[in-house]
């Protein structure tokens, strides 16, 4: 059984991230589970205050779902042709101490995948992730890449994916990132 911790970078209520985040959890094949992780909680990042407080519980809590996966799966919006603010520093706060990153980040198989309501999907965002992944020494993996394109249109207002081809395409894209984790896993 392989557990995938998934993180919807988008705080926003009505996010299509969350949404896709939410039917991969449903689309899951046999013998793999998701677990939707939440960012919501996590400071900026502020040297002096893990110095002085150490780690905000939010990140403790996260970092020790992360360590004990099998598989992280990133679930990235685009901002202004790149990774979401938010997402990132959730990144920069799960990698203190730096001694930590062997543990919760080295070797661990990673999917990145996105929604956005422009033309691109989240391909930018997507790859602006690369050296962050590359610098946690994660093992990412490069199946089809799973880029939602006008997600306006192919979820309904309560976040429900519509789209046959597109929910196709997601549980394609898990059923691969599953069986990479089954055949390179930790």
């Amino acid at each position: 059984m392989s557990r995938i911790v998934g993180i919807a970078g988008s705080l926003r209520a009505g996010s299509f991230n969350a949404a896709l985040l939410r039917t991969a959890v449903e689309l899951a094949p046999g013998g793999t589970t998701i677990e939707a992780a939440s960012i919501k909680g996590i400071p900026l990042y502020d040297g002096d205050v893990e110095a002085s407080q150490g780690l905000p519980p939010a990140v403790t809590e996260l970092k020790a779902k992360i360590a004990s996966s099998d598989g992280l799966l990133l679930v990235t919006p685009e901002y202004n042709n790149s990774m979401p603010g938010v997402l990132k520093n959730a990144i920069d706060w799960l990698s203190r101490p730096a001694a930590d990153i062997p543990r919760v980040f080295g070797n661990r198989p990673v999917a990145v995948m996105g929604a956005s309501p422009g033309g691109f999907g989240t391909i930018l965002s997507q790859n602006a992730w690369l050296p962050v992944l590359r610098t946690l020494r994660t093992r990412p993996w490069f199946g089809p890449p799973m880029l939602v394109s006008g997600a306006g249109k192919v979820f309904d207002p309560s976040g429900v994916l519509t789209d046959a081809d597109v929910r196709k395409r997601l549980q394609d894209f898990i059923a691969g990132f599953a069986a990479f984790i089954a055949a390179h896993g930790k």
